[in-house]
């Protein structure tokens, strides 16, 4: 992986891949019995466990296979807690649906109680990466999750100011009150600061790049750059009509009719 096109290929595919992979799991949980997404949060440990290993393992290597394997890992501490998230295992102490004609601060509160133990969950990941990492030559799994980390937390806080574009078709069942939470609207305040920061921390991920002298250096910014971008994207899908939900619905199987549900139970 010395080229930074294939690299790149590589980070796009493993973005649309893990996401579509943990998006299918819950969707097939979501048409299994009432433990399916349990078991699916369970059987996912070792993703977190082997994830965490293999950042300690790999600070110390400053080699372009430490780069890739110390992204790869914090991708898998990522997706695993993405998992119990979207399962409905690890959420918030609010599950309920917003009431209309709340104020602005009472919405927030809300909002807050519905994802509040994933953002510790999150936040706790953060930290001990950052524990595991920190001043160790390697350090690309730590940018790596931050850039998620930061990402996500925009993402949500748009989602909630208000985007014209919202895929609540994606919602799992045991988070179909989140809807109710979300704001549709023009625009907001946010976003605009959302754009500017993501795309110029993608420019200084690419200047770190143009700049290396290590491969293992040229590896690890290309694909933070290609992170940082795609997370930059899939704010632009927030406001833009474009079909991105494509991605991903072809792969997904098709909620059984409600009819069919209630003749099962």
């Amino acid at each position: 992986m010395t080229n930074p096109w294939t690299v790149a290929l590589f980070a796009v595919f493993l973005w649309w891949f893990s996401t579509g992979l943990i998006m299918l799991r819950v969707r097939r949980a979501d048409m299994g019995g009432p433990d399916d997404h349990l078991w699916s949060v369970l059987l996912g440990l070792p993703l977190l466990i082997g994830g965490g290993l293999a950042l300690d393992a790999t600070a110390d290597q400053a080699t372009e296979l430490g780069a890739v394997c110390a992204f790869l890992a914090a991708i898998a501490v990522w997706g695993w807690i993405e998992l119990a998230f979207l399962s409905g295992v690890i959420t918030g102490p609010n599950q309920k649906p917003c009431p209309p004609g709340l104020s602005f601060g009472q919405r927030f509160l809300r909002a807050t109680g519905t994802v509040l133990y994933n953002e510790i969950l999150l936040t706790l990941g953060l930290l001990v990466i950052a524990k595991l990492t920190w001043e160790a030559p390697n350090q690309f799994g730590l940018w790596t999750y931050a850039v998620l980390y930061f990402a996500r937390i925009s993402a949500k806080l748009n989602l909630f100011l208000g985007v014209p574009r919202i895929h609540t078709e994606f919602l799992p069942q045991a988070l179909s009150h989140l809807e109710s939470h979300f704001r549709r609207a023009a625009m907001n305040g946010f976003f605009p600061v959302s754009i500017t920061l993501l795309t110029f921390a993608t420019a200084c991920w690419m200047e770190r790049a143009a700049g290396a002298t290590t491969e293992a250096s040229l590896t690890g910014h290309v694909l933070l750059t290609v992170l940082t971008a795609l997370a930059l994207l899939e704010h632009w899908f927030m406001v833009l009509p474009l079909p991105d939900q494509k991605l991903y619905r072809w792969m997904l199987p098709k909620r059984p009719h409600p009819a069919s549900l209630d003749q099962r139970t």
